[in-house]
């Protein structure tokens, strides 16, 4: 079997070109290269109703054949079945399923089912369960509740990981392992748990008076003068000891990863790939960067709005930022089937054509996988309404039949659409302590629940925002992270809100602008450092050089405000709120001013010259119509090729090259109407109905569909 698998390997990088191989310094991790586009489903047969499951696995297995679904994942919810009790181990349940799917074709995706403790551990050693902050009880029955730092719960997890994978590792149906599910610190501050962040501070900081200092302990006398005297981060009301503890959390959260991923590359078949299913982007708990790098290929969860809240930005900016992590392709392990919810309040089943149309989004982004969460309704429990591909009544439906007809169209075109490359001009930085950081000090009223498709927090919305107005002009973006040593392969780089930034970020930052990149920045960046302390001179501190102004007072926005003579022609949206910095300029020009009797003396946004770039920076919250008219304004100033015009579209284009070194251009429409665009790329061929394609030639796409069109000759600008 081994050596079949590395013909299989050996077959699929010859098709890729041979620069790329030449680029390639070590042979790709596995699961970074796929054959084709993967597409499936979680699949639990273990949920079924007991007097429906004599059978009922032929059934399915049936009919995801007949569908065409080429992937399942499985196994990650249930370690009471895979051990009833305490060192019992039981596999015959998941054998018969694993060899259905190899003897159809479908390959497995195993997880490791760390990620809800049985019982009978719970009942052995109860203090396995996580101490939340201020000590609330955490008690039995909710999914990651637990340490996952507890010795007790470390031994039988790495116990069970070492025999699932040691058993599964020479099945040939099981390509990738999937290290626990959607990982998080789960709020743990367990008195273990907190000694260990004593201990991070004594070798990080080294003596309590460096700590003391750093973090500003004499305000209200709370200097620690005794490692000993350390209080727990239950009351703290300091700033630099609230950012440490959440870069602790995400820290824990990489190292129990990494402690997974080390064990099951110890036992796992060289082949198989370890990934991880983030539960979307952009939490607050974890340091997706660092996760990224203990594993073979990214995998994420991006759950969208439906109906008519379905745009494809939701999907874009996770699958940039899924695919920014290592700079490859990545899986989508879950995503909308049916409905959502954990209650019965979010039931708005897709229209015709959204699946469809939402797979290709995420293959447009990079993605070389799409799974839904999942094959069939689960009929009891906490996600009884968060519906999978078949609804309770077991039978083939619409949502059935649409993944039928993706599966096949995958079949025949998916190698063209497999392992896309993709390269921007533009990129994002993305700040997790920024993001912590100002949660703990918002500016604006915290939005409550989750409503799928909307980021957390203000630093999450102002990201959004961003994001979607580049994708709204069809230009794609890339996103990078506060350790990155050079920026200067991208054009232009967006700055969200940097609130936090030791020195030598912002000096990369600067020196990025004078040697000739441009720089969109928006409020609150520059103003504290690495510890969360706001800096001792004039904001926006070693920034104002580059910006060009510097400030001394900022004030909350009561109400919208609109800027003076409407200065980028935007109507009702020429509207700014929630915040604006009183900035004072040195070199920077001024772009607009509040129009109010107060405010007005002080520039809302401004643009500065710096060496050979330019940074241009909002001082306020720009209304989503203000913010795109931004961003295309400093798109045409870093030379960056748009169409002005596309915002006004539902048809979103995105692009990139395949293994041959042609280009693929998706133009999707995202409405319920048909939607004429004019094709503006090279003469191509559709490889959904094979019709040629010229330049300027104008397309009707009907609701919710697509054109791919695959360029008919290789462009030196693709070949990678």
């Amino acid at each position: 079997m081994k050596s079949n698998l590395a013909q299989i390997c050996v077959v699929a990088l010859l098709g890729l070109p041979s620069a790329m191989l030449a680029q390639q310094q070590t042979p790709p991790p596995p699961g970074a290269i796929m054959p084709n586009v993967l597409y499936g489903a979680a699949y639990y047969n273990e949920y079924m109703p007991a007097d429906l499951q004599l059978g009922r696995l032929e059934k399915d297995v049936a009919l995801m054949k007949e569908a065409g679904i080429s992937v399942v994942r499985m196994g990650e919810s249930t370690w009471s079945l895979w051990e009833p009790a305490d060192g019992q181990f039981e596999y015959a349940w998941m054998d018969r399923i694993v060899d259905a799917m190899g003897k159809a074709g479908i390959k497995v995706i195993m997880g490791t089912p760390t990620y809800s403790i049985p019982t009978w551990m719970w009942k052995a050693h109860p203090e396995i369960l996580a101490r939340h902050l201020g000590g609330a009880y955490v008690g039995y029955g909710m999914r990651q509740n637990m340490n996952t730092d507890d010795p007790n719960y470390r031994r039988y997890a790495e116990r069970l990981i070492v025999n699932m994978v040691s058993h599964y590792k020479d099945n040939p149906a099981v390509i990738g392992w999937q290290i626990d599910n959607e990982t998080g610190s789960y709020g743990a501050s367990n008195p273990q748990v907190f000694q260990e962040f004593v201990e991070r501070l004594k070798k990080k900081f080294g003596t309590t008076d460096a700590l003391n200092k750093a973090w500003f302990l004499n305000y209200w006398g709370q200097d620690v003068n005794d490692w000993n005297d350390m209080p727990t981060r239950d009351n703290a009301t300091s700033t630099g000891y609230k950012l440490e503890w959440s870069r602790f959390e995400q820290d824990r959260v990489t190292d129990f990863l990494a402690w997974q991923a080390t064990l099951v590359r110890a036992h796992r078949r060289p082949d198989q790939f370890v990934t991880q299913d983030y539960g979307s982007m952009m939490r607050l708990d974890v340091n997706e960067p660092e996760v990224a790098k203990v594993l073979d290929v990214v995998a994420n969860n991006p759950y969208h709005g439906t109906q008519d809240r379905m745009d494809g930005a939701w999907q874009a900016l996770q699958g940039d930022f899924s695919r920014s992590l290592k700079h490859q392709n990545f899986l989508v392990t879950e995503t909308n089937a049916q409905t959502l919810g954990w209650d019965s309040s979010m039931q708005f089943p897709p229209y015709d054509g959204q699946l469809r149309l939402d797979v290709y989004t995420d293959v447009s982004s990079g993605a070389n996988m799409v799974e839904y969460w999942h094959w069939h309704s689960i009929h009891a429990g906490q996600e009884t309404y968060w519906k999978g591909v078949l609804s309770h009544d077991l039978e083939p439906n619409r949502a059935y039949a649409e993944v039928s007809r993706i599966a096949h169209e995958l079949q025949k075109i998916g190698p063209q659409l497999v392992n896309m490359t993709i390269r921007n001009d533009v990129a994002i930085l993305y700040s997790p302590d920024s993001s912590n950081a100002i949660s703990f000090m918002p500016y604006t009223p915290a939005e409550l629940g989750w409503t799928p498709g909307r980021a957390a927090g203000a630093y999450g919305a102002t990201i959004k925002q961003l994001h979607n107005a580049l994708y709204k002009a069809n230009v794609g973006a890339d996103f990078v992270f506060p350790a990155m040593t050079d920026f200067s392969q991208y054009k232009l780089l967006i700055i969200p809100s940097l609130y936090v930034a030791d020195d030598a970020l912002l000096k990369r930052i600067s020196d990025y602008v004078h040697n000739g990149g441009h720089v969109l920045m928006t409020f609150k960046s520059g103003f504290t450092n690495e510890n969360s302390a706001v800096r001792w001179e004039k904001a926006p501190g070693p920034l104002h050089e580059a910006a060009g102004f510097t400030y001394q007072e900022f004030s909350n926005l009561e109400k919208p405000l609109p800027l003076r003579g409407d200065p980028f022609h935007v109507g009702e949206g020429n509207t700014v709120s929630q915040w604006a910095e009183f900035l004072q300029p040195t070199t920077a020009k001024t772009l607009a001013s509040y129009d109010h009797p107060f405010f007005r003396r002080w520039p809302a946004i401004t643009k500065n010259q710096f060496g050979k770039g330019t940074l241009t920076y909002e001082g306020t919250a720009l209304s989503e119509q203000l913010q795109q008219a931004m961003v295309q304004q400093t798109l045409q100033d870093s030379g960056i090729p748009f169409n002005p015009e596309a915002s006004h579209s539902a048809v979103r284009v995105k692009s990139g090259s395949n293994a041959s070194g042609r280009r693929i251009t998706y133009l999707l429409n995202y409405s319920s109407a048909p939607t004429d665009v004019k094709y503006a790329g090279t003469p191509a061929h559709d490889l959904l109905t094979e019709k040629s394609l010229s330049p300027g030639q104008v397309l009707s796409i009907q609701p919710w569909d697509l054109v791919i069109a695959e360029s008919d000759g290789t462009d030196n600008k693709y070949k990678r």
